[in-house]
Parts: C-alpha cells; structure tokens; sequence
C-alpha cells in the first residue's frame, strides 16, 4: 500500500491554503532554525512554538487542557529552556534531543517534537495522533497512535516519515503538511 507520493504536494498545497496558521508557521520556520540554533531567541519564541502545537487543532484539542499545558510550560526558567535547547542542538540521536526537550515542565513528546521541528525541520517533523493515523491508514506505520508516545515510538514515527519523505522525494515539512491534510480527510 504506502503514502500515494502523489498527492503528497496536492494535499500540502491545500495545507497552505486552509490552514489559518499557516503563514505565522512559515514566517517562524524560515527563522527559528538559525535563532534556536544559535542561541540568538526570546522567551516568547519557545512559547509561540508551544502554542503552535495545541492551536493548530483549532478548538479540536480541549480548551482547559491546552491552557494548562501551556501554562505548565510557562512556569519553566528561561534559562533552563535555554538549556534543554542547547542540549537538543547538540545531541547526537534523535533519543537525545527529545529527553534533552521532555525535562522541562509541560513537554512530553508531540511538544518536543514541536519544538524540533522549528529546531531542525530537515531532520525532526512534528508527531500527533492526525500525523500518526495519517501513516498508519496508508499502511506506512502497522500500530495505532500510542497515547502518549515514547521516544521510541517517536524514533518509529520519524524512521517512517524519513522513509516516506525519501521514496516520494519531499522534504519533512511538505510531509508534515500531506499528513495533516490527509488526516482530515483531503
């Protein structure tokens, strides 16, 4: 079966055009790489990010939960984020990076790959249940979304993503935007 490779830049295409997020989300991936690389950000760039991950869902994720996962997030010091950034810059495995980003407060692993994507979005690519169950109806990933998912299953999520990535010749990002769109039936 497999991701049809080509619809992957149709449904991305319609990701760019129905997604209310979507210029905000390209304006900070175009700068945020080099900032989070280089150590050169503010507090409210890693806390755009965060709020990234649970508004894309707009209104789908529970209002009370997102605020409380934002606001856990927010009672972190900004010199330990500055930490946990700087470790995940310099890790050696995906593994590393993501238990560098899960010691702060508020980070389990969907936000810290979040926070990885806007890091790195030519080597991480953000993972939730509508991208998970994107891969696992085209036959790509054979378990259901693990709620909540390990580094492992993180590890499992991004191998399937770079093997999709590479049959069908896109970068992670165009990936991430056909997930998102296939999940919601596109």
């Amino acid at each position: 079966m497999g991701f049809n490779c080509a619809r992957i830049e149709p449904l991305a295409e319609a990701y760019g055009e129905a997604e209310p997020l979507y210029g905000v989300e390209t304006d900070h991936l175009e700068t945020l790489p080099a900032a989070l690389g280089d150590g050169e950000y503010g507090w409210r760039d890693v806390v755009w990010v965060v709020r990234w991950h649970y508004r894309r869902y707009l209104g789908a994720y529970p209002d009370a939960d997102r605020r409380d996962a934002e606001a856990a997030f927010e009672r972190n010091d900004f010199e330990d984020v500055r930490a946990a950034i700087g470790d995940a810059v310099d890790a050696e495995t995906p593994r590393n990076a993501l238990e560098s980003l899960r010691s702060l407060r508020g980070v389990d692993v969907p936000v810290a790959s979040a926070i990885l994507f806007f890091l790195d979005p030519g080597a991480y690519i953000v993972v939730g249940e509508r991208e998970w169950t994107a891969l696992e109806t085209t036959g790509e990933l054979s378990v259901s979304y693990p709620d909540p998912p390990t580094a492992n299953d993180y590890e499992r999520y991004l191998g399937a993503c770079e093997t999709v990535a590479d049959r069908c010749e896109c970068d992670l990002q165009t990936l991430y935007r056909a997930l998102w769109r296939h999940s919601k039936g596109d």
